[in-house]
């Protein structure tokens, strides 16, 4: 992370980033439009802007928090950030006791929350840009799911993308309704003939950390009630195909699902699994510094058999902890006999540089 820099005074202070005027003039907020990115050092920098009084720049899981500078006595604070190569990053401002998404940016991600590329990020097709005031589409069928295994109850959400055929079950779903549009994406992927057709299952999470350890109560609750659910509720769809999507922990638990219930699942769209996971774990110093794939690469390791199975994995580019993990993990589910594709995207752990890898890898894993 580079330091936030005072530019020496004049007329315009922020012209590499092709902002003209004088911070703090309604001309220059008339003109304001960032984050804006200038070459530097292999990388960018990049310029991020906020308008009343002091703030913070909170990035997702990319960098750690950011204070912003005052320009002069105006009402402009900015902050200058280096960005390596090939990155899209979840940010907010964090100002009086409150997450505020950016004023000047059209990509929202919810209504506190923004998301900053670089220029040389790949884009993101079938992805819309919404703002923070955008509200995005939600499925008109809901599933009212009182289940005895899991205790409690949670409301489902199904999407027929196309007309509906195979059920994609997205892990962390109201992240997928709320946050990011992925009703509108499926739907658009599908109009533009990168996806087959498909049923879309938004399962909301209630205790993540719970519920996506490798614990066979989710997968149960899945299998005996929640499937007969979606086959009742009147939504074409073809539950004996069922991929999972999940991300970090929701990918460990898509992959576990694939191991331990035979027949269940034919396919698993992985970003970021967080395949350093082992029973405590999570409460060392450095989680990620056990054994390289945790539990399932051991459990791996024992002998499975995923012949028949599809399983695309992706992580983070920016992710240097994560990737032993991921990778030892992606050499042992190949040779339990799974056919497997692996990429690797521009992002951290995130959920805005997952997006594009989501849809590719369920349109692969129905492939």
């Amino acid at each position: 992370m580079g330091p936030v820099i005072e530019r020496a005074d004049c007329d315009a202070p922020f012209a590499a980033f092709g902002l003209r005027g004088l911070p703090g003039t309604e001309a220059f907020w008339e003109a304001a439009r960032t984050p804006a990115s200038a070459p530097a050092d292999g990388g960018w920098r990049t310029l991020f802007l906020w308008r009343g009084s002091g703030a913070v720049l909170d990035f997702e899981s990319w960098s750690p928090p950011v204070p912003l500078r005052r320009w002069r006595d105006t009402d402009c604070w900015y902050a200058e950030v280096s960005m390596p190569a090939r990155l899209r990053v979840t940010y907010r401002f964090l100002a009086e006791g409150a997450a505020h998404a950016d004023p000047f940016n059209p990509v929202g991600a919810g209504a506190d929350r923004s998301i900053a590329a670089t220029p040389d990020a790949p884009p993101q097709p079938h992805w819309p840009a919404l703002g923070p005031d955008d509200v995005p589409p939600l499925p008109r069928t809901r599933i009212r799911w009182s289940s005895d295994r899991l205790g409690g109850r949670r409301t489902v959400r199904v999407h027929p993308a196309g007309g509906g055929g195979p059920v994609v079950l997205l892990l962390d779903g109201d992240d997928w309704l709320y946050l990011h549009p992925a009703v509108t994406a499926f739907d658009a992927a599908v109009a533009a003939g990168d996806l087959p057709p498909v049923t879309l299952v938004f399962l909301p999470a209630k205790d993540r950390e719970a519920e996506f350890v490798c614990r066979p109560e989710l997968w149960e609750a899945v299998r005996d009630e929640l499937l007969p659910l979606v086959a009742g509720s009147g939504v074409a769809a073809e539950p004996d195909r069922l991929v999972v999507a999940g991300q970090s922990l929701g990918g460990l638990s898509a992959l576990y699902a694939a191991l331990e219930f035979p027949g269940l699942v034919s396919g698993v769209a992985c970003q970021s699994g967080s395949f350093w996971w082992a029973p405590g774990a999570g409460d060392l110093p450095d989680p990620l510094g056990g054994p390289a794939g945790g539990v399932l690469a051991e459990r791996l390791r024992r002998g499975a058999d995923l012949s028949g199975v599809r399983c695309a994995f992706d992580v983070g580019e920016h992710e240097a902890a994560m990737l032993p993990h991921c990778e030892a993990v992606e050499a042992l589910t190949e040779r339990a006999g799974a056919a497997v594709r692996v990429s690797r995207s521009a992002s951290d752990h995130d959920r805005a540089g997952w997006r594009h890898a989501l849809l590719r890898d369920v349109a692969w894993v129905l492939g």
